[in-house]
């Protein structure tokens, strides 16, 4: 069986990997510890696609070792002590090198198997994941590696590989091959900063050429079918979820509506709607807030509408309410508020309630007893200057006005009822 065009046109040298200039620039971390044929332990944590599995070849090579390959959905315990039993014989003679793919799906006692090996030299370890692995693997484990973050590749960069793999298609087949213009530079782009998945476009693009005067042809039309979704980094839980829903929401709280659009858009085509509703409804309090109260329930309205529509009309009232929260005023007197309250809250600072704002209660004898509450209403402009918190935090303010029209308003018809401003 053939092997696949990601694999025959894999990189085999530094030089030939796309992207991650930072790890492997001239003077970059790894690059010196492959150079100088490291035996250190290390995690390589990024998207798919970028390279992790090539380097890990690159330094088996380069350092002589024998290469085992465990995926750690698939693998056990049992496969570890099999490969840990080879240590020592012909077949591993200077040691293994073990590249554990998705290590995250490792619990906590496969992970630990691994620790006295990687102490006494017998494993170097090179453990791969797409998600943070500062959350993922084993403290222990962590504290014998050096972590290395894999970034997204450009197009830019993805654009030689995809032009090396047309190459080589080109190379092997029977018959003539032709591309509209245009095409890698598409597959480069759609493909997501993924470079095996834009190598598995050309694999598949050549597969499903028409041919056409004795020659096959390569279609933007079909480029686009092949790479279609392609671009979308997405695991619903994961990383990208959290950086996507992280950039909503500091997009709508930076002011930005295009931003705010391009992200809600990302969801959109991933197909998640819980996501950017839950944020955009936070938003609406937490960076909008009193600056325009209105926005709570005109988001909502729209967050309803939206999940009942469902895609792809939901797009619409989520957009309405992406551009609404971005170009609205904003103020977080709210979060700064509630955040202070809630921190005295929790050093212990609650104190009795107060009895005159205590519930009525009837003493031994079936009496309600008098409490001394004043009763707002009863007094002019509705106010009446009484104390509501606790006498251990007599005094104490939370809520600080916004400097914006609407909180700057309730502040000025506040201190004119109170008259002291208090």
């Amino acid at each position: 069986m053939d092997r696949p065009l990601a694999d025959r046109i894999r990189p085999q040298t530094l030089e030939e990997v796309v992207g991650q200039r930072h790890l492997l620039g001239p003077d970059a971390l790894l690059r010196r510890f492959i150079e100088k044929g490291t035996d250190a332990n290390m995690v390589f944590y990024g998207p798919s696609g970028t390279g992790k599995t090539t380097i890990a070849n690159i330094i088996a090579r380069q350092t002589h070792r024998t290469l085992y390959r465990l995926n750690a959905t698939t693998a056990s315990l049992q496969d570890i002590k099999d490969i840990i039993g080879e240590v020592g014989t012909l077949m591993a003679p200077g040691g293994v090198l073990l590249y554990l793919d998705e290590i995250q799906y490792f619990n906590k006692k496969q992970q630990q198997s691994l620790l006295e090996f990687m102490e006494n030299g017998s494993i170097t370890l090179i453990a791969s994941t797409t998600e943070n692995p500062y959350f993922y693997v084993y403290a222990a484990l962590l504290s014998r590696s050096t972590v290395f973050e894999f970034k997204p590749v450009t197009a830019a960069d993805v654009r030689p590989a995809v032009a090396r793999a047309l190459d080589l298609v080109r190379s092997e087949s029977p018959l003539p091959i032709a591309w509209e213009e245009g095409v890698p530079e598409y597959i480069a782009q759609a493909c997501g900063g993924d470079v095996r998945k834009a190598m598995n476009a050309v694999e598949l693009l050549c597969e499903a050429a028409s041919l056409q005067d004795g020659t096959l042809r390569l279609t933007l039309s079909d480029a686009r079918q092949v790479s279609q979704r392609s671009a979308m980094r997405y695991d619903r839980g994961g990383d990208a979820m959290y950086d996507m829903a992280s950039a909503l929401m500091k997009s709508l709280r930076g002011s930005d509506p295009d931003a705010a659009l391009h992200y809600l858009a990302r969801f959109l085509e991933a197909g998640d709607l819980i996501t950017p509703c839950r944020r955009l409804l936070c938003s609406a309090s937490e960076d909008v807030g009193l600056a325009y109260p209105q926005a709570v329930p005109i988001v909502k309205a729209c967050v309803d509408t939206a999940m009942q529509l469902g895609l792809p009309e939901a797009q619409l009232p989520l957009a309405q309410a992406a551009i609404l929260l971005a170009t609205a005023p904003k103020s977080n007197s709210v979060i700064n508020a509630i955040g202070a309250a809630w921190q005295d809250v929790k050093r212990g600072r609650t104190g009795a309630i107060p009895r005159e704002l205590q519930n009525v209660h009837a003493d031994t004898t079936g009496q309600e007893r008098e409490q001394g509450y004043l009763y707002p209403h009863a007094y002019p402009g509705h106010w009446v200057k009484q104390q509501y918190l606790p006498d251990e935090l007599a005094g104490a303010s939370y809520y600080q006005y916004g400097d914006n029209k609407s909180e700057q308003a309730a502040r000025a018809y506040w201190e004119r009822i109170r008259g002291d401003g208090s």
